[in-house]
Parts: structure tokens; sequence; C-alpha cells
């Protein structure tokens, strides 16, 4: 799934740019009289925080082409090729969207993704991995659950979910650091203080992360809905033998950049408080799932 870490690092950086600057421009901060104006400072933050997140949607499928090195099939250059396209359009049709982008980028590693801003204008990419060591059926499984991130509109959810948690995040930091500057620092002179620029940037990255546990349950939830519109799609069994086939394949390295690890299929698989962290379910979690008939 094209999901998180990229959308999310590529997020929090413009974020922290953005309110960096800001703070040292002392915008955005407290009224003429040195109190903090509540209402204008959520308005100021709701405006940078959905910001940021539709800026990390709409640079996502760049991005992602970038990242993985996935190079888009413009032309088939072999029956594998054609096959590939034909199958991902013959998905699109199904699940009622426009035709993605058909990529393959190199990696060993059996892994796919989805991305892009709109589901009529959307990317899916498959690991050459993948392509040599799945059968066909595993391969249009895997497709079938990339093309169902993109019909349930799981990008544009996500957006929406990290708009709201940008501009908590950075309203309560500038909270924070106003606090920190009148009573630490003891600042009464009503204009930016040093002790504001740093706990507000020190509050964001603190709260940055623990919102992130919000975005990264949203993840593994979706999961689930792909997997479900995958068995719809493709067939239940299709996409317990592909999920069977990652799970047998767990030890082979996943050769993505790190920043893009989340985004596909094979993704993390730990569970207790390190499966907060994670964007994927356990594997096991999502094949059982599967097997209990939770498609429909």
């Amino acid at each position: 799934m094209m999901r998180i870490v990229l959308f999310l690092a590529t997020n929090f950086a413009i974020l922290l740019v953005a309110s960096v600057t800001l703070s040292l421009l002392g915008i955005g901060t407290t009224d003429g009289a040195g109190g903090i104006n509540l209402t204008g400072m959520l308005i100021f933050c709701a405006l940078f925080g959905f910001g940021g997140a539709f800026v990390s949607l709409f640079l996502s499928k760049w991005m992602a082409k970038r990242g993985t090195g996935a190079r888009v099939i413009e032309t088939p250059q072999n029956r594998q090729e054609q096959w590939l396209v034909d199958t991902v359009a013959q998905l699109a049709k199904q699940a009622n969207i426009g035709m993605p982008e058909v990529a393959i980028f190199p990696s060993r590693a059996p892994n796919a993704f989805a991305t892009g801003w709109n589901r009529n204008a959307s990317l899916v990419a498959v690991s050459e991995g993948m392509l040599q060591r799945f059968s066909p059926n595993e391969v249009k499984a895997v497709m079938a659950h990339e093309i169902g991130h993109v019909a349930n509109g799981d990008m544009v959810t996500l957006t929406l979910i990290q708009g709201v948690v940008n501009t908590f995040v950075m309203f309560f930091a500038r909270i924070i650091g106003s606090f920190v500057d009148r009573v630490i620092f003891k600042n009464e002179s009503g204009g930016i203080g040093f002790g504001y620029i740093i706990a507000t940037i020190f509050a964001e990255i603190i709260l940055g992360i623990l919102a992130s546990l919000i975005v990264m349950w949203f993840s593994r939830q979706r999961e689930f809905r792909a997997d479900a519109a995958a068995a719809q799609l493709a067939g239940a069994g299709n996409m317990i033998a592909a999920l069977e086939h990652l799970r047998a394949e767990q030890g082979i390295p996943v050769e993505m950049p790190g920043e893009m690890v989340a985004f596909g299929i094979n993704g993390s698989l730990k569970n207790g408080l390190a499966g907060l962290l994670m964007t994927h379910p356990p594997l096991e979690q999502r094949i059982a799932a599967l097997r209990a008939g939770n498609f429909r």
C-alpha cells in the first residue's frame, strides 16, 4: 500500500520547516496584549496542518517513483508486462476506478505498493522479485489488494486524518511553548522568546511521534480492508496463497529505501508494544481474517 512512512516523512518535514520559520517570525503565536489568541492560533494551525498533509498527498506519486526507482510501463516490452497491464486494467474496471499507471521497481524482495492523490489518477507497482517468484494468481491477488487501497480512497482519508493530527500537534505545541516561555523563562514582554521557540519545536517532535500512533493504527485497519477487496476482486483463496507466500519469504531482506518499507504489501510484522508503530498487521492475523470469512 502506498501509505505511510514516506507520506509521514514528507508531511513532517513540511510541517517542521513551516513551524520553525513561522515561529522565528512570530507568526501565529500571541495577540498584541501578550496573551494567547486560541481561536486565531487554531485557525492558523489548521491552515498549515492541512496544507502540509495535502502537499504530501499531491507529491506522493512522484516521491514513490523516485524513492523506489519504479519504471512505469508506457508500452509493454514483453508478455509478462502485457499480462501485468491487462490484469491491472481488468481489476481497475471491476473496482470502478480509472486505469492506474503500472510500474515495476527493482527489488529482489516480494513487494508492491499503490499511491496517488486521486482514485482515477493512481499508480500501482510491483517488485521484480514478486513477478519472478509468485504465481500469476498470487500476483493478481496482490495487485487487487493495491487496487483495493485506491478504490477505498485510503490516501485521501489518511490525508484528512493527518491534517487533523497536524493541527492539534501544532496547536498544543504552541500552548506548551508559550507556557514554558512565560513561566520557566519569565518572559513577560508579550513577544517571542527563546524559550518559546525551543519548547515549541521540541513539543512538536514529541507530540508528532505520539500522534503518529493514530495514523499507524489507521494504516493497519486499512490493510484488512484492502485484503477484503482483494478477496472480492481476485478470490479469497488467491489472496490467502499470496499472503502465505509472503510469510514463507520473510527471511528475504526488504530491498526498498527505508522510508518506503511501509508502502509495500509486505510490511512490518512485529507484535506487542512495537506493533503500535507498525503500518501493517502481522501476516498471520491477515490470513486468519480471510480464512474466517472476514472479507465480505
